[in-house]
């Protein structure tokens, strides 16, 4: 590498690598899969995605493990999410099958980037798919573009695996109840922008969304899904509006496979106070702890643990997680694709 890498201070940000891949929906089909090292995308000024919104993405890791093999976690899932936020705003839909090899194309041509094992860090795959096609009226594009690239990163939050703070901002929504927040859309990540902001100006890792229609429930967090454990139960919150996040998704089977109740279902915001520990989670941030949650509003605390230092059973489900991404674990639900 033209540079030397420091892996372990690595920060959750862009950095260029040596290829990406593309594909190009037009006249009616998918072509084929094409390799570039270019960072940049040309596109007609009427191009949907830049109008309507017509954009939809992924986020996903590659881990080299103590074998020196490179492990992808769960691909099959991002696939299946991006069908269904294709499906969900009228994108073109990808063949069976192009994700997972896109994916794997990708992640070869880049191995070098690949973080060491025990580094702390790890190879994040972006995925997206966007309207490239002109429309001036409100229609679907005829005109599709799928790219992946990835690049190597560090900790989601700065300070790695510690309990933050949160805030409940109520003057915000996240998304709208059966609107597009089951989908991984550019606009859900818009709406959050300046409560996000407002929040990490005040101290807060991330808001705590409640329900838009009621403002009773809890939703999910700015950056991921919510949880928390109350005694052997792990819960998380239900909603039409949550995005189905495929480390939540895991998290619940491996808290079964570690002997707990699982429950998903719709969570009031009162429920913060019997808490024994919560936990935002997603593919960036993995298992992010919080200790404590401000409802700014109503001037009340949630103080969930006593300080920064992360509870047994986030910290169990945390170390459970990573071991199977990494190949330490033995990989029993078959999530893991292992490059040969």
């Amino acid at each position: 590498m033209e540079e030397q890498i420091d892996w372990s201070s690595l920060s959750f940000g862009y950095r260029k690598t040596d290829y990406n891949v593309r594909c190009t929906f037009e006249n009616g089909k998918w072509g084929e899969l094409r390799v570039s090292d270019s960072e940049e995308v040309t596109m007609h000024m009427a191009a949907t995605c830049l109008h309507y919104g017509q954009a939809g993405f992924e986020g996903m890791k590659a881990f080299r493990g103590k074998d020196g093999k490179i492990r992808v976690f769960r691909m099959d899932e991002n696939a299946k999410r991006l069908q269904s936020t294709c499906n969900g705003i009228l994108m073109a839909p990808l063949p069976d099958g192009l994700f997972e090899e896109a994916v794997k194309k990708v992640v070869k041509l880049n191995e070098r980037w690949v973080p060491p094992y025990e580094s702390g860090a790890s190879l994040y795959i972006r995925p997206v798919l966007f309207g490239t096609g002109a429309q001036v009226g409100v229609h679907p594009a005829d005109k599709y573009e799928f790219i992946v690239f990835v690049m190597p990163v560090g900790p989601y939050f700065k300070d790695g695996f510690k309990a933050t703070p949160c805030c409940i901002l109520r003057h915000y929504d996240r998304a709208a109840p059966y609107g597009t927040g089951r989908w991984k859309v550019g606009g859900n990540y818009a709406a959050s922008l300046v409560p996000g902001t407002k929040a990490h100006e005040m101290g807060y890792s991330a808001v705590l969304y409640l329900d838009a229609r009621s403002k009773k429930f809890i939703d999910e967090a700015g950056p991921a899904n919510f949880f928390g454990i109350e005694g052997n139960k792990y819960v998380t919150p239900d909603s039409e509006s949550i995005l189905p996040s495929i480390t939540n998704k895991s998290l619940m089977q491996i808290a079964r496979d570690l002997g707990m109740e699982v429950e998903q279902r719709p969570m009031p915001e009162e429920e913060l106070s019997k808490l024994d520990e919560a936990a935002m989670c997603g593919t960036a941030a993995v298992v992010a702890p919080i200790y404590k949650v401000d409802d700014l509003d109503e001037n009340k605390t949630y103080q969930i643990l006593p300080d920064a230092k992360p509870g047994p059973v986030c910290t169990k489900l945390y170390e459970t997680l990573r071991a199977i991404q990494y190949g330490d674990l033995e990989d029993k639900h078959g999530w893991v694709y292992v490059f040969e």
